[in-house]
């Protein structure tokens, strides 16, 4: 007797999570974005405590419609040009044979590093007219473009290069392939560090007070100086509606947000496009760029070091433990924040809802509120809940780093995530393991560019980190931009020009770290 054999069923995957509950990630997240809450819950307390008779005066008056003008036309100019700039230098290093090509990814990273006020010091110390609206442009476009450079690189790195053959081999021309393919590619990177830019600007301070240009955020920080914290948390509240405003317009403008490589089982290094005759003007434009950017403010530190002879400058040890203070702070403040990006990119775009876009875009809210409040909200809640016993502790300072900086690691580990083939994540599911050991097994490996870049933005902006410093700072303890805040302060250019030199040699190690890591990346991934 022939007994029919019951006909095989195809396999299928699991999806990795769509639509699916993830309580661990979700609970993880929440967490995260309860605590980057913190400087905006102490504002609306500050606002109600306060009262709406108070307040109104002082949203309506002409000040803070010139306060509005001046920052609403700053970030959109500054914005537009570090798209501009930070996209066609991440081309320009990532897809073309550029001569030194590791050299300009290290030397383009590098004004990140520098403090924005030691960038609008050296600009006014060279040209006393760069000031004003123009000046802000100036100084601010060239100290804030790696914003949008290292997640364009890192998208880059990632990008399938089949499509752009395909755009080619079907007649489109390098300049129609380059817009409506590479770019495309990398719209979320663009996009995201566009955000980033934007919530900068509207947070900077010390950049505009030496440019003389009024912004909310100076004028925030004066008011607090002069004990007006109602005045001041009104102004605040008014950042953080531009901070939404931000959010809303980057979400309309991103869409669907995924760019992955059609073949992600094998993986190709992307073109390396020959430059030819335009190769001398790539390379003064690159030139241009670093030169506006790092040649300037390093000049400048070096003409004041130069005329100071050596004289009175701090020693070895003053200078040693200022160094080891900002790593100190800086580089677990940069891993927490790492860490915590995790969770949060992975609900974004593994467990699409209403619940993870509400998480997603809030949590980018607190880049746009001045270091200040931030440490200010801190203080508050630890002298309300915990008898003030955090208060000027290295932990409550490296809280602040990660909490403040939090978005720039978001922004990365994101852009990375949204690359990573999704499918082998499905594999894994499939297979019966559970989501945890998919997360680590997998996903993580996947994302490493961008648990890097996330990192090194972190760190690059904690170690110039002011405002809050000098509010959180443990007593009898320095960093280098404290002290070469103190020495500038107070008329000392020479010692304080020290301490901004060692500040971008700092820079430089995670700088040079970054190139090193996208460039030996396609051969890395080949290998597995």
């Amino acid at each position: 007797m022939t007994v029919a054999s019951e006909p095989r069923r195809p396999l299928r995957l699991r999806r990795a999570g769509r639509g699916e509950r993830a309580p661990v990630v979700t609970s993880a997240s929440a967490i995260v974005v309860a605590l980057l809450a913190l400087p905006l819950a102490f504002l609306v307390l500050q606002a109600v405590t306060t009262g709406w008779s108070e307040l109104r005066p002082v949203l309506f008056r002409h000040l803070t419609l010139s306060l509005l003008w001046n920052t609403v036309r700053l970030t959109v100019v500054v914005t537009a040009l570090c798209a501009i700039v930070g996209t066609l230098a991440a081309w320009l290093v990532e897809r073309t044979d550029l001569p030194a090509r590791r050299l300009w990814a290290v030397l383009l990273v590098l004004p990140i590093a520098v403090p924005d006020f030691v960038v609008s010091f050296g600009w006014v110390q060279l040209a006393p007219g760069v000031s004003g609206f123009g000046g802000a442009v100036l100084v601010m476009t060239f100290a804030v473009y790696p914003f949008v450079y290292l997640p364009v690189a890192a998208s880059l790195r990632r990008a399938d290069p089949a499509e752009e053959e395909v755009a080619r081999s079907l007649g489109l021309g390098p300049f129609a392939t380059f817009w409506r393919v590479t770019v495309g590619q990398v719209r979320l990177a663009v996009l995201g560090g566009s955000l980033l830019v934007a919530l900068v600007i509207l947070a900077e301070y010390g950049a505009f007070e030496i440019l003389r240009f009024q912004t909310f955020t100076t004028e925030i920080y004066t008011e607090y100086l002069n004990f007006r914290t109602s005045t001041a948390a009104a102004l605040s509240l008014v950042l953080v509606l531009l901070s939404l405003v931000v959010l809303v317009s980057e979400g309309a403008s991103r869409g669907g947000g995924r760019v992955e490589r059609s073949a992600p089982m094998a993986p190709r290094p992307p073109i390396r496009h020959r430059l030819g005759r335009a190769r001398p003007l790539a390379l003064l434009a690159c030139s241009a760029v670093v030169g506006l950017a790092l040649g300037v403010p390093f000049g400048e530190i070096v003409s004041l070091l130069a005329h100071s002879g050596g004289v009175g400058l701090p020693g070895a040890a003053s200078v040693g433990s200022a160094l080891l203070h900002t790593v100190a702070y800086g580089a677990p403040a940069a891993l927490a924040a790492t860490v915590g990006a995790v969770p949060l990119a992975v609900l974004s775009l593994r467990h699409p809802g209403r619940l993870s876009t509400v998480f997603e875009k809030s949590s980018y809210l607190i880049l746009g509120l001045p270091g200040i409040v931030v440490a200010l909200a801190l203080v508050f809640f630890t002298e309300r809940y915990a008898a003030g016993s955090l208060y000027q502790s290295p932990l409550l300072l490296i809280c602040a780093y990660a909490l403040m900086f939090f978005p720039l690691a978001l922004v990365a580990v994101r852009a990375s995530l949204a690359q990573s083939p999704v499918r082998l994540e499905e594999v894994a599911r499939s297979l019966g393991r559970p989501r945890l050991e998919v997360l680590a097994r997998v996903t993580l490996p996947l994302v490493a560019p961008g648990l890097a870049v996330g990192f090194c933005l972190v760190f690059l902006e904690a170690i110039t980190e002011l405002t809050a410093t000098l509010v959180l700072i443990p007593p009898s303890t320095e960093t280098l931009s404290t002290q070469f805040w103190a020495f500038q302060t107070n008329g000392f250019d020479g010692q304080a020009a020290l301490f901004a030199l060692v500040i971008v040699a700092l820079a430089a190690v995670p700088g040079y770290a970054l190139g090193r890591w996208f460039d030996r990346l396609p051969s890395a991934v080949s290998a597995t």
